[in-house]
């Protein structure tokens, strides 16, 4: 299975979704690190991802060619991670059969009800146990 995990800025939470993914999963799974920028990126590769790659292009090209697409809920909202998403990227994971798994981080003016408020190290446990707990993916 191949699993891509999109973040942007300074790449803490695909990080923290690399390094639990890799620990919990091992290294059966395929864990692709697609930043926007190469901060991120490089971030996502240290932590263990399997491949890396920078930019809209990537993004764009990765998204239909993976399994599962992870990351905050602000990959599918143009222009957030202060501009670094675009809309060519949002439009390619938005229409991307890849199951998508995202974290409900309530920011670019995106609150999300009915779901607990929690921290993000939280969220990403519940991120990791539902790639796991997922029979069909």
């Amino acid at each position: 299975m191949k699993i891509a995990i999109i973040d942007g800025q300074g790449g803490g939470i695909g990080k923290h979704i690399t390094m639990k993914l890799r620990s919990f999963l091992g290294e059966e799974y395929e864990i692709i690190g697609l930043g926007t920028n190469a901060v991120a990126t490089m971030a996502m590769l240290k932590a263990g991802a399997n491949e890396v790659a920078t930019g809209e292009s990537a993004i764009v090209y990765m998204a239909s060619k993976v399994d599962v697409i992870v990351g905050s809920v602000s990959i599918l909202s143009a222009n957030s991670m202060c501009g670094e998403m675009t809309p060519r990227m949002v439009e390619a994971i938005g229409s991307s059969d890849a199951k998508k798994i995202l974290l409900p981080v309530n920011r670019n003016q995106i609150e999300i009800v009915g779901v607990l408020r929690e921290p993000v190290p939280h969220q990403i446990d519940r991120l990791v146990e539902a790639i796991k707990n997922h029979e069909n993916l």
